[in-house]
């Protein structure tokens, strides 16, 4: 049984006629009489009375009827959200996800919501390898990565990027006034953490050191950030830098300051295929999102 044989059934029955019927569906009449005759013998029974003068529905034929058209409803149902899924206007967007002050989040998802109201977002929390292994095998469908300038077999397009902080001792002279830079910090010792701890970070910082030209003075490592905030504040002289994920308490003999330059880029990390509409939706909201006069980022 084909959707077309239900169509034809219908329309015969609506038009009272198979010559009406055809000229409605645009073809021939003898292709709307065939097709209605193979329904009959696969189902059957015989759907209509034929005679010269009328062509009317029989009793089964009005029994079926009914069943016809909430087939055809529902194939049209069928092709309706295969067409949204194709567009991207449904489905789920699995979605990993990095840990912070969700703001800049939540405004991308609400504009996402414009853009596709139907589209379902699946929020995932997984350390930063699992995230971009999870994308690789098809378990999310994208996710957010900071300070990773690649991973390989993905592309990551960037999305948006936000000042480091730095803590640095509140009575330093550059614990006011214009953003500090890495040359104004290089000579007080640096608390970081090893590289093992957080390769893409501790890459940023000491490439950012290499082009800068210079070389930071080694201090005690990081060892959480509350603790290490702790320590600068009970002295000797020394400062870190983070990127925040979540609420900073700073002791009061600490200042907390946005660093000139680099900035922490987050990116989101994709299959390299062509993207799907979900995700071209997903980018549109950064876009949305983006502040002006940014590179979209």
């Amino acid at each position: 049984m084909e959707l077309r044989q239900l169509e034809y059934f219908a329309a015969v029955a609506d038009e009272g006629g198979f010559g009406r019927a055809a000229e409605r569906l645009g073809i021939v009449q003898s292709a709307v009489s065939q097709q209605v005759r193979r329904l009959e013998r696969e189902l059957g029974v015989r759907l209509f009375d034929r005679s010269t003068r009328h062509v009317r529905l029989t009793g089964d034929g009005e029994r079926l009827l009914a069943d016809a058209r909430a087939v055809l409803a529902a194939g049209g149902r069928l092709h309706r959200s295969a067409a949204e899924l194709a567009a991207g206007d449904q489905g789920v967007l699995r979605l990993g996800v990095v840990r912070g002050p969700g703001d800049r989040l939540y405004r991308t998802l609400d504009a996402l919501a414009e853009i596709a109201p139907r589209l379902q977002v699946r929020l995932v929390r997984l350390p930063p390898a699992e995230r971009v292994a999870a994308v690789r095998t098809g378990e999310l469908d994208a996710a957010l990565v900071r300070a990773r300038p690649e991973a390989p077999g993905l592309e990551l397009l960037p999305v948006w990027d936000d000042p480091l902080l730095v803590a640095l001792p509140a009575g330093h002279p550059r614990a006011a006034g214009s953003r500090p830079t890495l040359a104004d910090l290089a000579h007080l010792p640096l608390r970081l953490a090893p590289r093992a701890a957080n390769p893409p970070f501790h890459d940023l910082v000491t490439g950012a050191f290499r082009r800068a030209g210079l070389e930071p003075t080694p201090g005690p490592p990081f060892r959480g950030l509350q603790e290490t905030l702790t320590e600068i504040a009970a002295g000797p002289p020394s400062w870190t830098l983070f990127y925040e994920a979540a609420p900073v308490p700073a002791p009061s003999r600490v200042a907390v300051r946005p660093l000139a330059e680099p900035r922490l880029t987050t990116f989101l990390a994709v299959r390299p295929d062509p993207p799907a509409p979900p995700i071209r939706h997903l980018l549109a909201a950064f876009r949305a999102c983006a502040p002006a006069g940014s590179s979209g980022r």
